[in-house]
């Protein structure tokens, strides 16, 4: 169904149970989903925050500078990519992290074409440092880089199977949709993405998928046209 896709997965995901550090069994089924739908022939750049080890917003209402928050926050999204890359690299599939200011000789600088010809070689390029600005989420930096590379859809991972009419982690009455419209979830104040990140991708017409990525399969599944999570779309 998917020839290239842009993985969002966020900093927290990594953390395990506890959503801090990084955990190497997540790291591993992680690796090992993302390797197998490589192998039978999906395109994947990855998108990861850095919320296990910082966040720049909530250091901020501790003192922090924002500006220099957002910068610590994007130095740990290289963290986590350079940690997927090698677990990707154990799982059998080539990867590379790319990042959004030079940071040689720790990983290349991100450029479209490289990032596309490395994928299209069978490759999996990670596209850290969000847009190398502050005050941009990773959100917005997955909206940005999925529409520059091409993608078929950005695909949000989540421990979530999907979009709902409310958190279903505090409401038990919560029901969840198939699939919605920009429009729908921008009226309901529906939380799929921040709101610069919404934009992009609903001005770009670039689909969004939320699904669990905690379920084992669900990636490949997903990619090979089943039903998985919520799709978002114009």
């Amino acid at each position: 169904m998917y020839r290239r896709v842009l993985l969002k997965l966020s900093g927290e995901s990594l953390g395990g149970p506890e959503g801090k550090g990084i955990d190497e069994n997540v790291l591993s089924a992680y690796a090992e989903e993302i390797a197998a739908a490589v192998k039978a022939g999906l395109q994947v750049s990855i998108v990861i925050g850095g919320g296990n080890i910082f966040r720049g917003l909530s250091g901020a209402g501790r003192g922090f500078d924002r500006v220099d928050g957002d910068k610590m926050g994007m130095l740990a999204t290289v963290i986590n990519s350079l940690g997927l890359a090698m677990a990707i690299r154990s799982a059998g599939v080539r990867a590379e992290v790319f990042t959004a200011t030079p940071m040689m000789p720790v990983a290349r600088y991100y450029m479209r074409d490289d990032a596309v010809s490395f994928m299209e070689n069978g490759g999996v390029s990670l596209i850290a440092g969000g847009t190398g600005n502050p005050f941009f989420t990773t959100d917005s930096g997955a909206a940005l880089r999925a529409l520059e590379i091409g993608a078929d859809a950005l695909l949000k991972g989540t421990r979530v199977d999907g979009v709902y009419t409310a958190d279903p982690e505090k409401d038990p009455s919560a029901v969840k949709y198939g699939e919605l419209t920009f429009d729908k979830a921008l009226e309901d104040h529906l939380k799929v993405m921040d709101q610069t990140a919404f934009a992009l991708c609903r001005e770009g017409n670039m689909p969004v998928i939320v699904f669990d990525m905690n379920a084992g399969g669900n990636l490949l599944r997903l990619v090979k046209g089943e039903k998985v999570g919520t799709l978002v779309h114009m």
